[in-house]
């Protein structure tokens, strides 16, 4: 579906940190090799055709998550450039930010392409209020993980995660994504 002027599409990368990828650490995620693969085609689609891009940085004050640790800082590759936007929220939801709810809530139409890390919380939670306030997600199934629960069974878990989404939001993948960016005009 060809995107026009007033239906701008926004790259939406949530928290792209170095926490997630550091072995032994709670929040670990053990395949956010392959995500973050996934995460920079996307970025670098946007990046090269100045496409909007929002990033998501949790700042969560709590025992598990340091915010003056440089663990919160972002992946190297996928640091936010000048021009584009960035929102950090303490809470699991982006709506979390003042900022970025009154940001989301004053363009019209806007739709928000979702990738990055923390399905179970940050793009989870964002998703459903977004869905609450009217707001158009869209949840690239491949460019997302979360971190490993206590079981064997991580894959059926993610999964779980992914059809709950799927009431609140639309389903695609990044090679979908990629190939119908020609019909992408923001």
């Amino acid at each position: 579906m060809p995107v026009s002027h007033d239906d701008p599409l926004v790259l939406v990368c949530a928290d792209l940190q170095v926490e997630y990828l550091i072995p032994g650490r709670r929040h670990v995620i053990l395949d956010g090799d392959v995500t973050i693969i996934r995460c920079l085609e996307l970025l670098a689609l946007w990046r090269s055709n100045l496409w909007p891009v929002m990033h998501l940085k949790r700042i969560a004050e709590a025992t598990w998550f340091n915010p003056s640790s440089r663990l919160t800082d972002w992946i190297a590759e996928a640091k936010p450039r000048p021009g584009e936007m960035t929102f950090e929220h303490a809470l699991p939801s982006a709506y979390s930010s003042s900022r970025f709810a009154d940001y989301v809530s004053s363009v019209r139409n806007l739709r928000c392409v979702l990738t990055g890390f923390s399905l179970d919380e940050t793009i989870l939670a964002t998703v459903i209020e977004g869905f609450h306030r009217s707001h158009r997600y869209q949840v690239v199934t491949d460019a997302v993980a979360c971190r490993q629960p206590g079981t064997s069974e991580a894959a059926v878990y993610r999964q779980s995660v992914v059809d709950v989404i799927a009431n609140f939001a639309t389903l695609q993948s990044s090679a979908e994504l990629i190939r119908t960016s020609g019909a992408v005009a923001v």
